[in-house]
């Protein structure tokens, strides 16, 4: 009988950050280079992304859009399958710096691929699964019309392959490289995770020229007067 094919396992011993990355969280670390060693193809969102690109202040788990493809599906499946990954919940009290137990959860490749945000826990490490396009947090469903009639525009999520064009390839230690993304969509992402909703941005014109009738229009009446009568004395001269 043929033994199943098991994922290599994540591996707890610490890494030494490349310079200039000494910040980096140690766990996090650990998980991009397990996430490399199943050969699950991703760009690197989140925190840990703000980090890379410099924001010492940055905390919170690992965060990818994985490839969507179903063989890169299959191998993030299994890689967190044979880590016994479960759903976690990163709300408590203020200033407790205790870890929720995972809560189990049967994962599937259709599943993770349907979800918009998979926030996950194996052990002592932490990843979010982040959707893209149609399927990230915070997308615009496609009933919804793109602008609004107040002037608002949702930004609609990036697709993978605008993120991967985007991205930058950063070596964060020996043999450990990430795309990770460019600060744009980053920004995207943290707007989505601490909003909800995708961001949107307001179109306003004319907007000094709409401002002049109303100002003179609230000005006097005698003010407004005299003040054609000056114009029209000096047109006539």
């Amino acid at each position: 009988m043929l033994l199943k094919h098991r994922s290599p396992g994540i591996d707890a011993t610490s890494v030494q950050p490349r310079a200039g990355l000494e910040h980096l969280d140690r766990k996090s670390i650990s998980v991009l280079r397990w996430l490399n060693a199943n050969h699950v193809d991703y760009v690197l969102v989140g925190p840990v992304a703000h980090a890379i690109r410099g924001d010492h202040a940055a905390t919170g788990p690992v965060a990818i859009v994985p490839a969507p493809y179903s063989r890169n599906w299959d191998r993030l499946t299994r890689a967190l399958v044979d880590e016994h990954a479960g759903l976690r919940s990163d709300r408590g009290l203020p200033g407790s710096a205790e870890r929720g137990d995972a809560v189990t959860v049967k994962l599937t490749p259709d599943k993770l691929a349907r979800g918009r945000r998979w926030m996950l826990r194996f052990g002592e490490f932490d990843l979010d699964v982040e959707g893209s396009g149609a399927r990230a947090a915070g997308a615009r469903s496609a009933g919804q019309p793109h602008a609004g009639e107040d002037g608002t525009h949702s930004t609609r999520a990036p697709r993978y392959q605008e993120l991967l064009y985007e991205a930058n390839r950063v070596e964060v230690a020996d043999g450990i490289a990430v795309e990770v993304a460019s600060p744009e969509d980053l920004e995207h992402f943290s707007h989505v995770r601490r909003t909800g909703n995708a961001p949107e941005f307001v179109v306003t014109r004319n907007a000094a020229t709409e401002a002049a009738p109303e100002a003179g229009a609230e000005g006097p009446a005698p003010e407004s007067e005299s003040s054609g009568t000056a114009s029209e004395a000096g047109s006539d001269a």
